[in-house]
């Protein structure tokens, strides 16, 4: 648990922060000194920078072109205690070092690059220069530089060296002292302020991910109900809305899946009555014929063997019906489209189910205009949904009742309004009866059927990209409407 805390996101950026924070606090300390010295070595330099020339202007340096030893050294001597920090030499033309004070001896070189020299000269207060200085010739320092004239030649050059060996070494030692003191604090404080600074604002930002995570860990636990509650225009407010969605169809989808799952249930149910019942009457039936075929006579045997075979039919039937609804869910049939009239179908259809209208005094009217025109779709499959609505308008409606099959042409298209003065069906089913497997309450113990024909009625119009739909009221009958496109 305490390595996941310190592996947490909160604390991956605060100690990234805390690494910047220090890298730019030390490029700080070490542009600001560095800039600090060359600003004063700059303002050194711009005060100074006519040393040089007085002292090449009071001082004979030569005399008939010889070095003036004596004088130059009492010079150099008396500078320099005035003024210990700095360096006096004397230099031919040629930068050789000709003369200077150094008790110590601890000159290392014996020439000097004549070219910053020479620049100074030339530029005067207008440039910022450093030469060798021939103490630590590893070290460029601020000078000051005049060249000496006798009888109008020149004879060399004093190079005056701002900042002596002896002053660096103090220098440095206060500096240093200073700086580390000041740096030490400086950076302390604007470390703690920025670290703390940091923290609150990687706080605020990852506690937003925080709550993302807790919801999200929810969601996976079951609870399928909670929501990322994140108001934002930000790419975390976009995921927050993306989860939302996610989640909200993931739910749509189990209850989906629920639902299914309780009309297969209800299927099995459906489908093991509707087949237990003939099979119950076939068995019935056979074995008595078979037990008691010496006492029966002729006629009940005839009487038993039609039953048998009419209850045949119906599991037959039953069986077509739920191979045909497999296929046409598994989208193994698809339309054979051809152009035919709709209107010699329904009439065909009529022919084929006038003795059971008969015997039911049921009447069917067909109603069509004489210029109808010319569908195309599958006849075969077109066959089936006219048989289906048939046969469910034929089960819910009474003796003496009517059922209307009215056609007519529509913009594009052809309207099929399939009536009938049956017992209507219940406002809450309504919305279900198209469903897989689903009965109607107001089917009843003496009707025949599993809930399979509107189910195939539909899902062979959507085949053709038809949609149906019905109106129903109680006791008055019921209506379905579809348009098929036409030629």
């Amino acid at each position: 648990m305490k390595t996941k805390f310190f592996n947490s996101l909160f604390w991956k950026l605060s100690a990234a922060f805390a690494v910047i924070l220090i890298l730019l606090s030390g490029i700080f300390v070490y542009v600001a000194v560095f800039s600090a010295e060359m600003y004063f070595q700059e303002t050194r330099q711009k005060l100074d920078t006519d040393i040089a020339e007085h002292i090449a202007q009071e001082n004979q340096c030569f005399i008939n072109g010889e070095v003036n030893t004596e004088i130059l050294k009492n010079v150099f001597h008396d500078v320099m205690v005035i003024n210990p920090s700095i360096e006096v030499y004397l230099l031919d033309t040629g930068g050789k070092i000709l003369s200077y004070y150094a008790p110590d001896k601890t000159v290392k070189v014996t020439h000097v690059p004549l070219e910053p020299i020479e620049e100074f000269i030339n530029a005067g207060e207008e440039k910022f220069l450093m030469g060798l200085d021939p103490k630590n010739p590893q070290n460029k320092k601020v000078f000051s530089a005049a060249g000496v004239i006798e009888d109008g030649k020149l004879r060399g050059y004093i190079y005056v060296i701002l900042g002596s060996e002896e002053y660096d070494n103090a220098s440095q030692l206060l500096f240093g002292s200073y700086i580390l003191r000041l740096g030490l604090r400086s950076i302390s404080i604007s470390l703690a302020a920025a670290l703390l600074l940091s923290f609150i604002i990687v706080g605020f930002a990852t506690g937003k991910l925080r709550k993302i995570t807790s919801v999200i860990r929810n969601f996976k636990n079951g609870d399928l109900s909670t929501r990322i509650n994140i108001k934002s225009k930000s790419e975390l407010g976009e995921f927050a809305d993306s989860f939302n969605d996610m989640a909200d169809t993931i739910v749509q989808n189990i209850d989906e899946i629920k639902k299914i799952d309780y009309l297969r249930r209800e299927l099995i149910a459906n489908v093991s009555h509707d087949l237990r019942t003939p099979i119950s009457i076939i068995h019935g039936y056979l074995e008595t014929v078979l037990i008691k075929s010496d006492s029966l006579s002729d006629e009940e045997k005839t009487k038993y063997i039609e039953t048998t075979l009419s209850n045949t039919k119906r599991l037959q039937s039953l069986v077509e019906e739920l191979f045909e609804l497999s296929k046409l869910e598994a989208e193994q049939s698809q339309p054979n489209m051809e152009t035919f009239s709709i209107a010699e179908l329904i009439q065909d259809i009529q022919q084929k189910n006038l003795l059971e209208l008969k015997s039911k005094n049921i009447n069917l009217i067909i109603d069509f205009p004489q210029n109808l025109k010319m569908i195309k779709a599958d006849i075969a499959m077109m066959e089936k949904v006219f048989q289906n609505l048939l046969d469910n308008s034929i089960k819910f409606t009474s003796a003496g009742g009517e059922i209307i099959i009215k056609l007519l042409n529509n913009d594009k298209t052809v309207l099929v309004k399939f009536s009938d003065t049956g017992s209507g069906i219940e406002k809450d089913d309504l919305p279900f009866i198209f469903e897989r497997y689903q009965k109607s309450k107001r089917v009843v113990s003496n009707q025949k059927g599993t809930g399979l024909g509107l189910a195939i009625v539909k899902k062979i119009l959507e085949l053709h990209g038809i949609n149906i739909s019905v109106e129903s009221e109680k006791e008055k009958g019921t209506t379905f409407y579809f348009e098929i496109p036409y030629v």
